[in-house]
């Protein structure tokens, strides 16, 4: 359903107030862009903020291959990569994009006449303070597209992941290329610090090639500040590259006083210098930094740590085990997914999930996991679709928008106009009541999401297993050991037969049952939820909601498709409608209770009486399915690597988000485990870890 936005939706202050709010609630602030005529009669960005071109005159391509790729010897480097080996770029200044396409151009042509590439991977990470509108960056790259044809490939595909101005770390895959590329979007030298160096686990991650690519130092000081040179140290090992277009005075003393050695090359087009620099192993052995690293580095060349794994065991098959055996396999490692009876056969199983977060006040959105997780699985399930679509498989995230009534929320109208519009939004009464088909109801408090959608589980769980690398196994596991080169799981398979099988790690992703796999992981609270569904008349389909609702539950239409009977009792391509879901501390018993089909119909009417005339009474012929969710204390799921283990990881306790973070929270898992900056910040993994003091005192 398309909504169109009245002009009214948001109130636009004044521009100081404007920029007063920024500081004070971190909301990002979109470039300005305005326009030059370059050397050769085209149109140029050129930054409103600071007044400077945001690339040469002369040729923006040609400078970013000279001065950024053939001066890091990006060329030469990776094409030596080793299969499975990871290459991480990080840039000050993300501007239009125009790095990023000419190093992904190199990267495709490279993989073409370099078999060995065909698993390595490009993790390509930047920084933006002032990021280009969509509107703005769609336009400046339409431009490029007609000058050099060969980005228009690599253009189409990044403007349709461009995630929305909000702070925070924005992960985009591009599975076909091996490319991650994480959008940092803030302050630079916060964005870098925010970077997670965690010496405890190993391989640790490090930055091979700086694209330094601020705007210039006397336009722009603050990139070229001591504080940000200090983070590219914090960064960087033995002979990490750098590389910027500036000569500047302040760029030569903050490298060198930062320990890299610098040299003075010839500048691209009319510029006279540019400089070069490698970081030099004597000033990553000085006394600041011997402790964060190691004295023998050798991240730039190629190796095979016995850490990296080749094959890893992921036991529980819902959405967690899923996901994390999703992202294992697209890094080259073979995964044998275990359950004791089958694939989202626990409360990961549902017909649908509603991908919609909780909101949070804005100032708080760059360290809220729902929020950003949302945004990544929302990415992520669109791309999941056209895969979906070549396996003649149902689509996975089907986009509807979502309406929240504001009645549970931490978060009102006022704090969402502070997001951008195709984020989040308020509508009017009568768009609120045309796009969500309620008559009578005052919905004029409401916060809209464009972008959210449900998810058919069956649909990922068929698009994921498909993965080559991917093979499931009824297991019942009750032994894990962990010995110096490997680790064993043992379990009953389905003929009660016992199976030992070894690997080079294990995830544990079981749920409430985690703990007793590995008495190290906590013992969560468990929450029975069910949901309940049934099959409308004609009449009743005319009058129930059009688009998924929230309220203290959610309720939604969906059409059952081909092969959803294979996990619930739906008719296939048949309209039905859901509502839910129960909340029952401390049981685990996952019946069917017709009191819940009760509580949940409750909550709707209460939240929506106009839905009492509609909603039938008699339930004896609506279906349900219950399952238990996995609380800890403080909320926040349980992701990382055990402690006193090295072999050994956990992604538990989603609650009742999982559909939502998952897919973040399982590419930060297999970014600790492969030596990968993660997509979250050093916080944020404090905040996950099974080892957090939250977690040490078990549930009363």
């Amino acid at each position: 359903m398309s909504i169109m936005f009245t002009s009214a939706s948001k109130e636009t202050p004044d521009s100081s107030t404007q920029s007063k709010n920024t500081n004070a609630l971190n909301i990002i602030t979109p470039a300005k862009i305005n326009w030059q005529v370059d050397d050769t009669g085209n149109q140029v960005p050129v930054s409103g903020e600071f007044g400077d071109v945001y690339f040469s005159h002369a040729d923006g391509l040609a400078e970013s291959r000279y001065v950024f790729l053939a001066y890091n010897q990006l060329p030469e480097r990776l094409a030596n990569l080793a299969p499975r080996q990871c290459f991480t770029i990080a840039e000050l200044g993300f501007g239009t994009g125009l790095n990023l396409l000419a190093t992904w151009l190199l990267w495709r042509q490279l993989r073409e006449n370099h078999p060995q590439l065909a698993t390595a991977r490009l993790h390509f990470i930047t920084t933006e303070k002032f990021p280009i509108p969509l509107a703005d960056l769609t336009h400046i790259l339409t431009l490029w597209a007609q000058r050099a044809p060969q980005l228009a490939e690599l253009i189409a595909p990044l403007l349709a992941a461009y995630p929305p101005l909000i702070a925070g770390s924005h992960r985009l895959n591009f599975f076909d290329d091996n490319l991650t590329v994480d959008m940092w979007f803030g302050d630079a030298a916060e964005s870098l610090a925010r970077l997670a160096l965690d010496i405890s686990i190993k391989p640790t991650p490090y930055v091979d090639a700086w694209f330094l690519d601020g705007f210039a130092p006397s336009c722009n000081s603050t990139l070229w500040a001591e504080n940000i040179f200090a983070q590219i140290q914090r960064l960087s090992c033995p002979n990490t590259t750098a590389a910027t277009y500036s000569s500047a005075g302040i760029v030569k003393r903050g490298l060198r006083e930062n320990g890299f050695e610098i040299s003075k090359v010839k500048g691209f087009g009319r510029k006279n210098q540019m400089l070069t620099a490698v970081m030099t192993e004597a000033a990553c052995l000085s006394e600041n930094y011997s402790q964060s690293k190691p004295a023998n580095s050798t991240h730039n060349t190629p190796t095979h740590s016995n850490l990296k794994p080749d094959h890893s065991i992921v036991i529980g098959a819902g959405v967690s085990g899923l996901l994390t055996a999703w992202s294992l396999a697209n890094r080259g490692v073979q995964v044998t997914l275990l359950d004791k009876s089958a694939p989202l056969a626990g409360a990961s199983g549902n017909p649908r999930a509603l991908l919609a977060p909780k909101m949070t006040p804005i100032h708080h959105v760059d360290e809220h996991l729902h929020t950003m997780g949302y945004l990544y699985s929302s990415r992520l399930y669109r791309v999941l679709n056209e895969t979906a679509a070549q396996q003649n498989i149902a689509p996975i995230l089907e986009p509807t928008g979502a309406l929240d009534l504001l009645i549970k929320a931490n978060i009102g109208t006022e704090k969402i106009a502070d997001y951008p519009d195709d984020m989040a939004t308020t509508l009017s009464l009568l768009q609120a009541q045309d796009a969500s088909g309620l008559r009578t109801q005052d919905v004029s408090e409401n916060l809209y999401l464009p972008q959210s959608g449900l998810v058919n589980p069956q649909a990922l769980k068929d698009t994921i297993l498909n993965h080559p690398l991917i093979h499931f196994q009824q297991l019942a596991v009750n032994n894990i050991s962990e010995m110096e080169g490997h680790v064993c799981v043992e379990g009953d398979n389905q003929n009660q037969e016992l199976v030992s099988i070894t690997a080079d790690n294990v995830v544990v992703c079981a749920a409430f049952e985690s703990h007793q796999l590995d008495q190290r992981i906590f013992d969560c609270r468990k929450i029975r939820g069910q949901l309940s569904w049934f099959t409308p008349t004609a009449e009743q389909f005319a009058s129930l909601p059009k688009i998924p609702l929230k309220y203290s539950g959610y309720c939604t239409p969906f059409t059952a498709q081909v092969d959803d009977g294979q996990l619930n009792d739906v008719i296939e391509c048949s309209p039905q409608f859901l509502l839910g879901a129960s909340f029952i501390r401390n049981d685990t018993d996952t019946d069917i209770r017709e009191e819940e089909h009760q509580i949940s119909r409750n909550k709707l009417v209460t939240a929506i009486p106009e839905m009492d005339s509609v909603i039938p009474t008699d339930m004896s012929l609506w279906q349900g399915r219950a399952g238990v969710r996995t609380q800890t204390p403080d909320y926040h799921p349980i992701v990382g690597q055990l402690i006193d283990s090295e072999r050994v990881w956990v992604m538990s306790a989603m609650g009742a988000k999982g559909y939502a973070i998952a897919p973040l929270c399982a590419e930060a898992l297999v970014d600790m485990m492969l030596g990968s900056f993660t997509p979250l910040s050093t916080a944020m993994l404090a905040r996950l870890s099974p080892n957090r003091t939250r977690l040490q005192t078990p549930l009363t």
